[in-house]
């Protein structure tokens, strides 16, 4: 018997350890929403996809509540491709005929976000998918960007104007997981819109009274001097956010607005994390190694979130 106890002592004491360094957090964020915007590499990579799923399940075991929103622009453009509708970007959105709109509203609800109920559900009668469409949750209007001084029309692509939380409130309290397309109707015209899923996940987080947004990406955070040095900024002010916007890549525009309107809308942290380490969610809500780069209010000056 004591041959295999000193054996046994070195293997589960880690795990003693690491669980209680993840109590004070635990502590903290029982009971709260996290809005996590799914994307990235982690949402075609299936090692990834299936820790994705875990993490998530975790977070509603350990007292957190979570809610996940997707878009899923590399299978948008493969069942595009597939029935021949070309992709065209203009101002960094979509160009959405109604033709390629179908296509949006097939892929988003009827492939991405039931492969995301499905692996979240291997853990127990938990996701409830969802769009925008329903109970009014997401409602937008035609969305027309200024390029070169003048208004262009790129089709079906929303600009939100309302958000009701009612049906999401509901699964939550019934203890489920909603995953919701961005997908939108227009109270104008009834048409249903695309709408940009980071934009979605973070008015979703301030209507939801969210204690954090994490907006999955596949970079390391917000660089410092990018392309001169990869240093990662770890932890940056509203303001500060406000003033490093107009110097960011295209992609990380969205993301990045999202996390300042996020914070102004009364979410305590956003942040933005690197989708492409498996169980960054984790990683980053349960241990001080944060990865990626985090938003706060400006008021919080040093104060450790």
């Amino acid at each position: 018997m004591s041959d295999h106890t000193p054996a046994r002592k070195h293997t589960a004491l880690p795990k003693a350890q690491i669980l209680i360094e993840a109590l004070p957090w635990l502590t903290r964020h029982n009971g709260k929403t996290v809005v996590i915007k799914f994307g990235g590499n982690a949402m075609v990579d299936d090692a990834l996809k299936a820790a994705f799923a875990q993490d998530v399940v975790f977070l509603r075991q350990a007292g957190l509540k979570p809610v996940v929103v997707h878009g899923g622009g590399p299978q948008i453009n493969a069942q595009l491709d597939k029935q021949g509708l070309v992709s065209e970007f203009k101002a960094g959105l979509r160009v959405t005929t109604p033709e390629a709109m179908d296509v949006v509203r097939m892929v988003l609800a009827g492939q991405v976000q039931r492969e995301l109920v499905g692996l979240l559900n291997q853990h127990g009668p938990l996701a409830v998918g969802l769009t925008g469409e329903d109970a009014h949750t997401i409602t937008a209007t035609k969305h027309t960007p200024q390029i070169d001084g003048e208004l262009v029309d790129i089709g079906r692509v929303g600009e939100i104007t309302a958000i009701d939380t009612g049906a999401i409130e509901a699964l939550m309290a019934d203890g489920r997981i909603p995953v919701i397309s961005s997908i939108a109707r227009s109270a104008d015209d009834g048409h249903v819109y695309n709408v940009n899923a980071d934009t979605a996940a973070a008015a979703l987080a301030a209507a939801l009274g969210a204690e954090t947004l994490m907006v999955l990406t596949d970079v390391e955070g917000l660089y410092a001097d990018w392309p001169n040095s990869d240093e990662v900024i770890s932890r940056l002010t509203v303001s500060e956010l406000e003033k490093l916007l107009p110097e960011l890549s295209s992609g990380m525009v969205p993301k990045m607005q999202g996390c300042l309107h996020a914070v102004r809308g009364g979410v305590s942290t956003a942040r933005v994390i690197d989708g492409r380490v498996p169980h960054s969610i984790l990683l980053e809500i349960f241990t001080d190694e944060g990865i990626g780069t985090m938003v706060v209010p400006d008021a919080q000056g040093g104060e450790q979130q």
